[in-house]
């Protein structure tokens, strides 16, 4: 069956949730530093909203012959509409919608003149996901069971986000901190750093796992210094301390922290940069994000490449979304995944639900949807065409 049409698009979902809960203070998002590639630049170094771009996300729609449809989504959308509309999808409709395979190798063939890593491996990753989307829905089951099946039935979630005692109380057994302080804060940022982490553990007791992201914000010697000071909180993992393109970093940090499991690559893009950290072990975990590094196809072979090597695989805020709740419960090398938490204590997580089919974490674990596809419930008039 062929590709009818490939088309950038915006959901309009009405509100179909009542909240019930009172929060109880803001949450951590509202004013939090954290650490970040730009706080080297004070105008810019508080918060990460006064220089990313104003771009928000994008949805992908791909429509197969017979009506069939299936929705992927990821972000940037101004540039990645222009690649998919101008070029990808052009291309593209025609070629069998179940060939996700060749559809794959023709996006990464065919935006080499300009660059396949980065906002082209976003669109790629739209239209992959909506492929599987349109697949599962086609055959009418969920895209874990195309997959192979669920190697478990449900995957333990982690808290990413400051409000700690919040997550506990949710039953999350495990959280991780958004680092505020950097090398640019010199020996006061390492002393407001360990106090940080501290204030944590005793917050959560000795029996929660506590990661800390570091948002690409420091170098190797900074991470070194902090990891040395962190030994007595007994992290369970160290992420995203370097830029993305600093693998020779990761090598040197690894050959000097051997009491804490090093994470990264979220801004890593294709199979490519993660088959170095393996050949380099260099790492403990890879954390490619879905919507981001190729979709649901390259996932599955940056987790295959990883597994004999003894890596884990923990998707980027893999829990926020469909997709990478059904890879996270069909790949075996998948011991966790992440949850992402914006919202105030007190609002209980199935209140932030946006659209119909979505799950949340339960008690620390999920369990995703068994409809076909992704299992959201998406009906065809809230699918607004959106043009450039």
């Amino acid at each position: 069956m062929k590709i009818k049409k490939i088309e950038c698009v915006q959901l309009q979902v009405p509100p179909f949730i009542t909240p019930k809960s009172q929060k109880r203070r803001d949450a951590w998002v509202v004013d939090a530093e954290v650490a970040n590639p730009m706080s080297r630049y004070p105008k810019y170094k508080r918060h990460r909203s006064s220089w990313l771009p104003k771009w928000g996300g994008v949805w992908v729609k791909v429509t197969a012959e017979d009506g069939t449809w299936g929705l992927g989504t990821t972000s940037a959308a101004p540039p990645v509409e222009a690649i998919i509309n101008t070029h990808f999808a052009p291309m593209l409709e025609g070629e069998d919608c179940f060939a996700r395979e060749k559809i794959w190798d023709m996006m990464f063939r065919m935006s080499k003149p300009y660059g396949t890593l980065g906002l082209s491996c976003l669109a790629m990753s739209g239209i992959d996901l909506a492929l599987w989307d349109l697949a599962g829905r086609f055959f009418k089951k969920p895209v874990y069971s195309l997959l192979g099946g669920k190697v478990r039935d449900k995957v333990q979630a982690y808290a990413t986000g400051n409000d700690v005692d919040w997550y506990v109380e949710l039953g999350f057994k495990a959280v991780k901190l958004a680092c505020p302080y950097g090398p640019a804060d010199g020996l006061w940022g390492l002393d407001e750093n360990e106090k940080f982490v501290a204030k944590a553990r005793e917050t959560v007791g000795d029996n929660i796992e506590i990661m800390l992201d570091c948002y690409m914000a420091f170098d190797v010697e900074y991470t070194i210094r902090l990891a040395e000071r962190l030994k007595p909180y007994k992290l369970k993992w160290i992420e995203e301390c370097l830029i993305p393109e600093d693998i020779d970093g990761w090598v040197t940090i690894r050959n000097a922290v051997n009491w804490v499991a090093l994470a990264t690559g979220e801004h890593n893009y294709t199979r490519y940069p993660f088959m170095q950290y393996i050949n380099r072990r260099c790492l403990d975990i890879l954390q490619p994000d879905i919507n981001w590094v190729g979709g649901l196809s390259e996932c599955v072979k940056i987790a295959n490449m990883a597994e004999p090597a003894s890596m884990a695989t923990i998707l980027h805020g893999g829990a926020n979304q469909a997709y990478g709740q059904h890879f996270s419960c069909a790949i075996t090398n998948v011991p966790m995944i992440e949850f992402f938490v914006g919202s105030p204590p007190g609002i209980q997580l199935e209140e932030t639900i946006s659209i119909p089919g979505a799950v949340v974490p339960k008690d620390g674990y999920l369990t995703p949807s068994d409809a076909p596809g992704f299992g959201y419930e998406i009906k065809d008039e809230w699918i607004i065409s959106h043009k450039n």
